[in-house]
């Protein structure tokens, strides 16, 4: 994650924003207030109200770096081409197997979200459909063996 690009849709890059204003504004007064609270207390090597808010202190900077570095590497694609998979890309899947329709969104890494059918363009399924256009057949190996999956249709939302 050095230096590489971070492929972001515009719906990831809002999500990271918003997360990123509300910790800057939002969570660091809490914690501030909570520290100031828990030093009122004395005795500080021995207060785990003020080492718990100066751990959580430690975690919401560290997370508010994270997220400035993405965003400073983040590229939004913001048009999909519906005629192969691209990141952005909605498809809808025939698992071959159990005929089952099954729809994913193709985003990047750090938007993935299974329970939300967000999948990776780095997972298995998604580097897979990569590229691919609707009629395909894609193979994917799973741990309980090969799952075949006919790519049905694109859509850019």
């Amino acid at each position: 994650m050095a230096n590489e690009e971070i492929i972001l849709t515009p719906d990831g890059l809002a999500k990271l924003e918003q997360e990123l204003e509300e910790l800057k504004t939002v969570k660091r007064k809490e914690l501030a207030s909570r520290i100031k609270t828990a030093i009122s207390y004395g005795d500080l090597k021995e207060n785990s109200e003020y080492h718990s808010a100066k751990d959580e202190q430690s975690f919401m900077e560290t997370r508010i770096l994270t997220i400035e570095k993405m965003l400073k590497r983040a590229r939004v694609v913001d048009k999909v081409d519906t005629s192969a998979v691209n990141v952005g890309s909605v498809v809808v899947l025939l698992d071959m197997e159990f005929s089952e329709k099954i729809e994913y969104r193709i985003v990047g890494p750090s938007e993935a979200e299974v329970l939300e059918n967000k999948i990776s363009y780095e997972s298995p399924l998604g580097s897979a459909l990569m590229g691919k256009s609707v009629g395909n057949v894609v193979v994917v190996n799973a741990p309980m063996g090969e799952i075949k999956y006919e790519l049905l249709e694109i859509r850019a939302n």
